[in-house]
């Protein structure tokens, strides 16, 4: 198993920073490659850039929460969600569908159906 892990080319996980302006304010985000990959295609599925994307993500987690305690995990977290919601078929894998166009309620709720589990399994504590 962890062949498949260990043998991952090492750039996918080097880091990198980029800087961006969020409402006139510089800030840096380090991250690993392959996160950068994968918020790029987001970003395209959408016709925005890797900026453009986050700094609408930030506005969108800011109206919903009033805050985010840690952009680059917030980001994180967005990947892994957008890949695992592929995996499920809750977001098609073909890119040329744009997200914008999902209904995300349904989406949501096959994210919920998807790792919901049934309560023969739950271990009492």
């Amino acid at each position: 198993m962890c062949k498949i892990f260990v043998r991952a080319d090492p750039v996918l996980y080097e880091t990198s920073t980029r800087s961006l302006r969020l409402h006139g304010v510089v800030t840096s985000i380090r991250l690993e490659n392959l996160f950068w990959r994968v918020l790029d295609e987001i970003g395209r599925r959408d016709g925005m850039s890797v900026n453009q994307l986050i700094t609408r993500l930030y506005d969108e987690i800011i109206e919903a929460r009033g805050e985010v305690r840690n952009l680059t995990s917030f980001l994180r977290v967005c990947c892994l969600r957008y890949l695992s919601l592929q995996v499920i078929g809750g977001i098609p894998g073909d890119v040329s569908v744009p997200i914008w166009s999902l209904d995300a309620n349904a989406v949501l709720a096959q994210e919920r159906s998807a790792f919901e589990q049934p309560a023969s399994s739950v271990q009492p504590a």
